[in-house]
């Protein structure tokens, strides 16, 4: 299994100047093993293979003074990155997308390179924890949450995770270095462990339905409403800097400034919904042993001329993505149903009844189930989700054991990964 780690580094104006240097280096890298693809296709009429771009690149040095500024597997990962992007291209392709041919990268485009396997190190100097760049720097990094393979404790790992994981099996693989928009840069740690993922038990316990929408953003089985996140005066925010941005000279000083005020203002977007999302899924997968959700089509949803703009925001596939990796990780089903009337069907009878957006209650009109909307389409979700795993449950109407909802959860009540009051819980859970 492999992790991402990200840590912000601390460059200083040296650093940035020597980072923006190798960026750009492997820019033109890239741009001309892109050149040298196409010209050997239009001379041998077939695509090379990686191998033999990748063994060119002790010529080049020859006659490219700053190539041998860069440590050579950096190089070579920058060949490797464009035959990815071919891959991914034919993937496109024989999925019935229109593609064209991949295109030189202009700066603004190419904001990345990375250490593989080797020539990079974590280090402590002058009193600080520092990346160690072989033919760069040493760049001081903010270690905010440590690395299985070098800092993390038996202790803290238990406290965070259902199997605690041993330094052993954890290995540093690669680093990747990026430039964001406002200018910041960030390490990107790849950890592979050596270990495969914890067996999904025969017979689920514990297991939870979940409906998203917009106003509760999560409304499960067991009666949990989790309210959206209320991004609006971000939203302000980022409206009123794009406004100022839009009476700049383009190309001034002025007009550079105000564009990273405006990036400064998606990041801030950005980084607060990925954390509520992180820490949403990261409590489902941990607290339930089935969790069945709707596959919803966002990509048809997001082209529907109504609402689109809050169908954006929610994120619901990035949450559904987020959530599959993390049940793998832990141990527990994730289950994708067939979305279509799990609004309209009653979850104790089965009878579809039609009703609009606006009525937020289900009332059955065969059996008279009455329940909170939300909460009936969650009962349809885990049901559906249990006949797709094939787990036998029970037969009693939701009405006896689902209640409904008066108040949604706030956000903000969602605890956090590791934090004392889920550890709490678990335990009396457990203990239970």
């Amino acid at each position: 299994m492999y992790y991402a780690y990200k840590y912000r580094l601390k460059p200083s104006d040296a650093h940035r100047e020597e980072l923006d240097r190798h960026r750009d280096i492997c820019r033109q890298l890239y741009n001309h093993t892109l050149y040298r693809l196409n010209e050997y296709q239009d001379e041998h009429g077939e695509i090379p293979s990686m191998t033999t771009l990748r063994s060119e690149l002790p010529d080049l040095k020859k006659w490219w003074d700053g190539l041998s500024d860069v440590y050579s597997k950096v190089l070579q990962t920058v060949v490797e990155r464009l035959f990815d992007n071919l891959k991914g291209l034919s993937k496109l392709k024989k999925n019935g997308y229109g593609v064209g041919q991949l295109k030189w990268k202009p700066p603004r485009e190419f904001r990345s390179f990375t250490y593989s396997q080797s020539g990079f190190e974590l280090d402590k100097k002058g009193g600080q924890t520092v990346l160690s760049l072989s033919k760069l720097a040493d760049i001081p990094i903010r270690l905010h949450r440590a690395i299985p393979d070098v800092h993390e404790s038996d202790s803290s790992r238990a406290a965070h995770q259902k199997s605690p994981i041993s330094e052993d099996d954890a290995t540093l693989k690669q680093v990747t270095l990026k430039k964001e928009p406002t200018g910041e840069w960030f390490a990107t740690f790849g950890v592979k462990m050596d270990r495969e993922p914890p067996e999904l038990p025969e017979t689920p316990e514990k297991c939870v339905g979940i409906d998203v929408g917009i106003l509760k953003y999560a409304h499960d089985t067991d009666g949990t409403a989790v309210g959206s996140l209320d991004l609006s005066d971000e939203r302000e925010r980022l409206e009123r800097e794009q406004r100022k941005l839009s009476r700049k000279e383009h190309g001034s000083n002025n007009y550079e400034k105000q564009r990273r005020r405006v990036a400064e203002c998606h990041t801030d977007l950005r980084r607060k919904r990925r954390d509520f999302l992180h820490k949403l899924s990261n409590y489902y997968a941990r607290e339930y042993d089935l969790v069945a959700v709707e596959d919803l089509n966002v990509k048809g949803m997001m082209e529907s001329p109504s609402n689109s703009r809050n169908t954006a925001s929610a994120a619901w596939r990035t949450f559904l993505s987020l959530l599959e990796y993390k049940c793998e990780r832990e141990g527990t089903y994730f289950v994708a149903v067939n979305p279509r009337e799990t609004t309209k069907e009653c979850a104790s009878c089965g009878v579809s009844t039609e009703k609009p957006l606006w009525v937020r209650e289900h009332s059955c009109p065969a059996c008279g189930f009455e329940a909170d909307r939300d909460a009936n389409a969650a009962w349809n979700i885990l049901s559906r989700g249990l006949e797709d795993v094939g787990v036998g449950y029970s037969e009693s109407p939701p009405v006896e054991t689902a209640l409904p909802v008066d108040t949604p959860v706030s956000a903000k009540r969602v605890v956090e990964a590791g934090s004392p009051t889920l550890k709490e819980r678990t335990a009396s859970t457990v203990s239970e």
